[in-house]
């Protein structure tokens, strides 16, 4: 008994010193890589009724582009706040295959403590300021865990905007519930996401434990106001003559 009773001493403080010790991030900055895998987007655009022209665009885009599009964002965190702030990209091909998907439309002021958001999203030749709570993302944890930028991270699932499946993997390390785009509200950072059917991710590259200045939290103030009630009817309105190529324009513009 008494051997018992030692090594349960052993435990607990051995266990209090690793808690201790252990550190938790609040403040810095999160480079991330958004990839789009545009071969596997462009094709499923092409049906019998335009593959005659679209096919032929798309052979030949495959000649002269990359498989993968890939677009730089930074989100900075200070305890309960995030903003997340997309890189501009160089590449400013046009043609047939242009989708707001393969885009970065947001830049979003997340308020974890007040569960509010602040987003200027340009839509098309139009900028809206989103005002509104965060999505509120079901989210259902797993044992699966990966590495990101150096991070053990596990693994969530959830459906978003009812057929959207996401997967996201977050950590604990850093203590804010907070991610890119505006995916958030698990127990720790998001530091990478997956639309599997929409053939996009995002995954961050690297982590910088840095004081950040409070004029990188200001929230996004350029836009016409809106919540997410109206940004629907907006957009429901705007593209309902589109077809087919309305409901991913759609999917980005709501994600």
């Amino acid at each position: 008994m008494k051997k018992f009773i030692l090594i349960a001493i052993f435990l607990f403080i051995v266990q209090q010193d690793f808690a201790q010790n252990t550190h938790f991030t609040t403040v810095g900055s999160i480079e991330f890589e958004k990839s789009i895998n545009m071969f596997a987007m462009m094709k499923k655009q092409i049906n019998k009724d335009n593959e005659s022209y679209l096919q032929v665009a798309f052979d030949q885009y495959k000649k002269t582009q990359p498989q993968f599009k890939k677009l730089k964002s930074t989100l900075y965190f200070s305890n309960n706040k995030t903003m997340f702030q997309p890189v501009a990209d160089e590449n400013t091909q046009s043609g047939f295959f242009n989708t707001p998907l393969a885009s970065q439309n947001n830049v979003i002021r997340t308020d974890l403590t007040t569960s509010t958001f602040i987003s200027q999203k340009k839509v098309f030749e139009e900028t809206f300021l989103v005002k509104d709570s965060i999505r509120n993302i079901n989210w259902k944890i797993t044992d699966e865990t990966r590495d990101i930028a150096g991070y053990t991270c596990r693994r969530a699932n959830a459906l978003i905007l009812d057929s959207i499946y996401v997967v996201a993997f977050y950590t604990d390390e850093i203590a804010v519930s907070g991610g890119p785009e505006s995916f958030a509200g698990l127990p720790g950072m998001i530091l990478g996401v997956a639309l599997p059917h929409e053939n996009i991710t995002w995954f961050a590259t690297k982590v910088n434990e840095v004081t950040v200045d409070p004029k990188n939290l200001n929230p996004p103030t350029k836009g016409k106001p809106l919540n997410n009630k109206q940004l629907r009817t907006t957009l429901q309105s705007a593209l309902k003559d589109w077809g087919a190529y309305a409901q991913s324009s759609f999917k980005a513009f709501l994600m």
